[in-house]
């Protein structure tokens, strides 16, 4: 059994914070029943999305080392994937998103390694290794479109979420959890549900991470690419899923040029989407990305930007114009004239440069926050982190110096400068004082018994992102959702079935000859509402040209199109697929 991932070059770059998500997949958890899952839905993946996907679809599914009678193995996918420069990991349901697309920007897919139930074989809404491996991988293939991926996911991960978003990340995963799992009581899908349906329709402003959330929904999960006349396939949820690869090509779903204003569309996971978004090609995905990442606090910065990293009520991080960064979980904001001229954290705060913290200004010592004034001094057009040395010796700001430097806006900083501290290029981006008081106006912001105070330099706030500067900083490992996949106990009645399976795979993998007849005879018997195990038979009886055997497993399924119409299209196309 695999109890660990191989790694590779790819894999060995990933930080630590992410790779508390990896879980072993387990290859040999995966019953018959699994395997005949995948391989119904891959017969008739390869035949209907032959017509109708990007044809980098098909071309992707021999690169990426994918089989239509196994569920692929992660160890196989990596060493065939590394040749295109990505990887694959298991992981456990959904994972949060800004780790979703982080793991994209160091080209890594997340793969949740559980396998949709019979039951939810054309759609389900919990991610799993059908939707990832059959969706996500052999598009990859595509090397503009990987570019794509690996730029949404380094531009997505620094998008600002709001509390309100982690309540639906939560409340979405547990839903998908517990439709997916056999079992669960309808009441509490419902309870669930109800949930999901009070927080997606409370009337608030979408952060950032919606917006982008809804870019990557209508272009990763369910893109389509050409004419609106004649679009294909891209999207990984319409990829692998049986249904709404038929069902999105009708005339019924509507067909919208791709554009900007996608980021304002949103979608509900649990129904097939009554719209769609058409590019014309891979190119153009990435044209609408930057414009979209122009609008994000990532590269406005600025007053808003802090806003959304107070409002988000998680670890983010604010740059200046010296490049100093301030990574913490941001409390407060002091404006004057609509600019930021002091901000404030309230959790441990690490200060970096250019993405690596600063030596000896880490969580241990700006343990209960950090706080610093922004912007230029009153009454001088030259701000600090321009000033020449002379330029700063006219001023006394100068080590050994006491110092009163007001600030526009009102914050006053008072104290003895102790040091300061230059970036490569010469400025000043940081000042540290000892018996120090900060005001804004009449209100202590700072007092000298609260030690040695440390000042940001920068005239303005240029970038706000989610997340640290320098994930070593920080202790990331409380991010892990506690809701876990659900794995039921399993009756004598499944697992009989399960052998039934095995015994069928064998037959025609293995050549251990079963006798086909009896365990046709045993399911129509014991399993009256199991159609996949008989579909299996009578592809085998096709094949070995067993007419008899052929006839009565087909007569069975024939019978249970008319008791069971739910399945009825899926052993309709199953019966076309054998006789192809």
């Amino acid at each position: 059994m695999h109890t660990n991932y191989e790694s590779n070059p790819i894999l060995d770059r990933l930080p630590q914070h992410l790779r508390q998500f990896i879980k072993p997949q387990n290859y040999e958890d995966y019953t018959p029943i699994n395997q005949a899952v995948w391989r119904y839905v891959m017969r008739k993946n390869v035949d209907y999305l032959s017509k109708v996907a990007h044809n980098s679809y098909l071309e992707g599914l021999n690169k990426t080392g994918l089989e239509i009678d196994n569920i692929p193995d992660m160890y196989g996918m990596n060493r065939i994937l590394k040749e295109i420069g990505w990887a694959a990991v298991a992981v456990d349901g959904f994972i949060p998103p800004n780790a979703f697309m982080e793991f994209q920007a160091y080209h890594v897919l997340v793969i949740a390694s559980d396998i949709r139930q019979l039951e939810n074989i054309e759609y389900t809404p919990a991610p799993d290794i059908i939707h990832e491996g059959a969706g996500h991988a052999p598009i990859i293939a595509n090397k503009e479109y990987a570019e794509y991926l690996r730029r949404f996911g380094e531009i997505g991960s620094k998008a600002i979420s709001s509390a309100h978003d982690y309540q639906i990340y939560e409340a979405i995963r547990e839903l998908s959890i517990l439709k997916e799992a056999e079992g669960t009581p309808i009441a509490e899908i419902e309870r669930v549900e109800n949930l999901v349906n009070d927080l997606q329709n409370k009337k608030i402003e979408p952060s950032e991470m919606a917006l982008i959330r809804n870019l990557h929904w209508w272009t990763v999960e369910y893109g389509l690419i050409g004419t609106l006349d004649d679009p294909k396939i891209y999207g990984a949820g319409l990829l692998s899923s049986i249904g709404e690869s038929t069902w999105c090509m009708r005339d019924e779903v509507k067909k919208i040029p791709y554009d900007i204003t996608a980021a304002y569309q949103g979608f509900d996971i649990t129904k097939p989407q009554p719209q769609l978004y058409v590019t014309p090609d891979f190119a153009f995905l990435s044209l609408v990305l930057e414009d979209f990442a122009n609008t994000m606090a990532l590269r406005t910065g600025g007053g808003n930007g802090v806003k959304k990293l107070i409002e988000s009520q998680a670890l983010g991080t604010l740059e200046l114009s010296t490049g100093i960064q301030i990574s913490g979980i941001f409390c407060r904001v002091i404006e004057h004239e609509g600019r930021p001229i002091y901000i404030q954290t309230g959790s441990p705060t690490a200060l970096a440069y250019h993405d690596k913290e600063l030596i000896n200004h880490g969580i241990d010592y700006h343990s209960h926050g950090f706080g610093s004034p922004i912007g230029k001094l009153k009454g001088i057009n030259l701000s600090i982190e321009d000033m020449s040395p002379k330029d700063l010796q006219a001023y006394d700001i100068e080590e050994g110096k006491d110092v009163r430097l007001e600030f526009e806006g009102g914050v006053t900083v008072e104290g003895r400068i102790v040091t300061g501290r230059r970036n490569i290029k010469g400025k000043i981006i940081l000042i540290t004082l000892e018996n120090c008081t900060v005001r804004h106006h009449e209100e202590v912001l700072f007092q000298p018994d609260w030690g040695t105070y440390d000042m940001a330099i920068g005239k303005k706030v240029i970038s706000c992102f989610s997340g640290p500067a320098d994930a070593r900083s920080f202790d990331l490992h409380a991010h892990v959702s506690e809701t876990k996949t659900i794995k039921q106990p399993k009756t004598k009645q499944k697992l009989d079935l399960e052998k039934l399976y095995l015994s069928v795979r064998e037959h025609r993998a293995l050549d251990h000859k079963a006798d086909l007849n009896s365990i046709l005879q045993t399911v129509n018997t014991s399993y009256p509402d199991d159609w996949l195990l008989t579909m299996e038979i009578c592809e085998i009886a096709y094949k070995e040209g067993d007419s008899i055997l052929f006839e009565k497993s087909k007569q069975f399924l024939n019978s249970l199109k008319l008791s069971k119409p739910a399945v009825g299209h899926l052993i309709e196309d199953g019966l076309q697929l054998i006789i192809i």
